[in-house]
């Protein structure tokens, strides 16, 4: 059994004149100790799939259907206290900008302190010794006197790092990374995400790292789910997606990346934007930016097909598969 589940999850908003549906069908899984990506641009759904699996889902937003089990245990049934005891013990998550999950007017020690006594009866000593050992694992230096510091007296990487170690200080058996250097200096970003890779593999760390750059899920995961307007539109190994795309869509997206672009001339880029929430069109909802449409992917929503190790949602997924190259 996987350590979590989610199965046909769909979520919506409800507005004053109709119901917009954020996500539908989406069904994936992580094992214990696996590093999952999930790819698409800002709009694909990405984060909400995320949010949904801790209960952070802002209002209206709600869950309509599906179920995330999580060591077999649903997790949309759990009443408030019962989902406490999961979101930051559990499971934990890393946000993409660090200066939204600490509290500026409080130090570095007493933030993790605050953590660890919210999920553990453990005495402010003990829990102080924990701080600094997560806090030297993350290679801030000088720990001890780190856990003295406000987060604005730190660089953007030492406070990334330390929300990393905040987040393994309750020994999580998953970790979710929403675009976790994606606010950082690109120099600082490699540094970030080879430690969230050493750290996992070191705790057997289930890992969901979010992000809309292919070449860093390519470096990090195991295993890839490529999302577009709501719905997953291809997921397989990573070596596999990456190199062998079978869907359109994800051939965009690697197309897009600036090492396959041609020196001194601009950089690929997919036509068109995401559709919105209350704009997905009918069929195939990549169909108006798709080279490879016809009249049936406008006419029907196709279903997941199998193409060897992956899945696509794409009704032309077996003619892409025979072609040897992007």
């Amino acid at each position: 059994m996987a350590l979590l589940e989610v199965k046909n999850l769909g979520i919506e908003f409800p507005m004053r004149r109709e119901v917009l549906r954020a996500l539908q069908g989406v069904s994936f899984s992580l094992d214990a100790g696996e590093r999952l990506g999930i790819v698409g641009e800002s709009g694909a759904g990405k984060s909400i799939a995320a949010f949904a699996i801790i209960n952070l889902l802002s209002k209206p937003g709600r869950i309509n259907a599906g179920e995330i089990l999580f060591e077999g245990r649903d997790l949309t049934g759990l009443d408030d206290e019962a989902m406490r005891d999961i979101r930051g013990n559990r499971i934990s998550m890393i946000f993409q900008d660090p200066m939204m999950t600490l509290n500026p007017v409080l130090t570095i020690e007493t933030q993790m302190i605050e953590v660890l006594k919210a999920h553990r009866n453990i005495s402010d000593n003990d829990a102080r010794k924990i701080a600094v050992e997560k806090l030297r694992e993350v290679a801030i230096p000088s720990p001890e006197d780190r856990l003295k510091s406000y987060p604005h007296e730190l660089s953007g990487g030492q406070r990334q790092r330390v929300v990393i170690a905040i987040a393994l200080l309750t020994d999580p058996s998953i970790i979710i990374a929403d675009e976790p250097s994606t606010a950082l200096d690109v120099t600082i970003q490699a540094g970030i995400m080879a430690l969230m890779l050493n750290l996992c593999k070191s705790h057997d760390v289930g890992l969901i790292l979010i992000t809309h750059d292919l070449a860093v899920v390519s470096q990090v995961t195991q295993r890839v789910v490529v999302m577009y307007a709501g719905r997953v539109v291809e997921e397989g190994p990573t070596a596999e997606i990456v190199t062998h795309p079978k869907h359109p869509y994800t051939r965009g997206l690697i197309k897009a990346l600036p090492q396959e672009g041609t020196a001194g001339k601009r950089l690929n880029q997919i036509p068109g934007s995401m559709p919105t929430l209350d704009a997905i069109p009918d069929g195939c909802a990549f169909h108006p930016r798709c080279p490879h449409a016809d009249d049936v992917c406008r006419a029907s929503v196709p279903e997941i097909v199998r193409v060897g190790n992956q899945f696509s949602r794409c009704g032309k997924a077996n003619e892409l598969a025979e072609e040897n190259s992007l």
